[in-house]
């Protein structure tokens, strides 16, 4: 039911390619569009980050009240060559106001996934290490979502190193913090960080506005030059949540209705979920 309505949804949008995850805990089913088809992460990469970054939490490595040095200097994937995270990309000043002074790890997260910063994002993932962040989503059984460099990484990314995620794969991350076996406090930490995001013109956008106020969510954004993302929970009262993951590529020219095609999608599973 939900297929027909989404491809047409893309196609009058212009969009040139389109990929739904989903999982209702209501009923315990799943159902995907081209759920296993890469797209470039963009920024929904950062949940990832965040859930390695709570793993190695949990495991004894870090504290959340730690205090990291915050740097602009790191070191390229592809060749090991110093570069810097560019302020004019970056959403968030205010991690870039604390170079040369400390902040607390549980900060900097809330930075990374809040307004999505990428300083915040280079500096937790130098910390874990891109490697405890793939083995923790190897461990936890997380197909589909690979973190390969930081943000800004031009030289990673001309050699053909990109991040990428499949709906779902971004599906299964969250479920992850739903209801994985990581420990109750980590995921309640997570979820905590992730119920904070401040960009909701994606899937949050879709719901209607009685519900949209009611209802929360636990997700993460994702946009570049050429795709429009969101995936995460979202918890609507009086029934059990849902894991949702949208991702849309465009033609970098293209800027109109990327976001209103992100809601347009997530409109489309509310009511197939709820028959509202």
């Amino acid at each position: 039911m939900l297929k027909r309505p989404i491809e047409e949804a893309a196609r009058e949008a212009g969009a040139e390619a389109v990929a739904v995850g989903l999982y209702d805990y209501e009923g315990g089913t799943s159902w995907d569009l081209h759920g296993d088809r890469p797209f470039h992460a963009a920024s929904t990469m950062k949940a990832a980050v965040l859930v390695g970054l709570a793993d190695a939490i949990e495991r004894g490595r870090f504290a959340w009240e730690d205090r990291l040095h915050v740097r602009n200097r790191f070191f390229s994937a592809a060749d090991g060559r110093p570069f810097r995270v560019d302020p004019r990309n970056d959403a968030d000043e205010e991690v870039q106001a604390q170079v040369g002074r400390t902040m607390p790890l549980r900060t900097l997260a809330e930075h990374m996934i809040r307004t999505s910063s990428n300083l915040a994002t280079n500096l937790l993932l130098d910390l874990v290490g891109v490697g405890a962040v793939r083995e923790t989503l190897t461990r936890h059984g997380v197909e589909g979502v690979e973190v390969v460099r930081g943000v800004d990484d031009e030289r990673a990314f001309d050699a053909g190193l990109s991040n990428t995620a499949t709906a779902n794969g971004l599906v299964r991350l969250f479920r992850l913090v739903e209801d994985g076996d990581l420990k109750a406090e980590t995921r309640e930490a997570i979820r905590d960080v992730l119920l904070g995001q401040a960009f909701r013109s994606g899937i949050p956008a879709g719901l209607p506005a009685k519900a949209r106020k009611e209802a929360r969510f636990a997700h993460k954004t994702g946009e570049i030059s050429t795709v429009q993302h969101d995936a995460g929970l979202v918890y609507l009262p009086d029934r059990a949540p849902y894991a949702l993951a949208i991702l849309t590529e465009w033609d970098a020219d293209q800027t109109d209705g990327r976001r209103d095609l992100v809601a347009e999608i997530s409109e489309l599973v509310y009511h197939h979920l709820t028959d509202a």
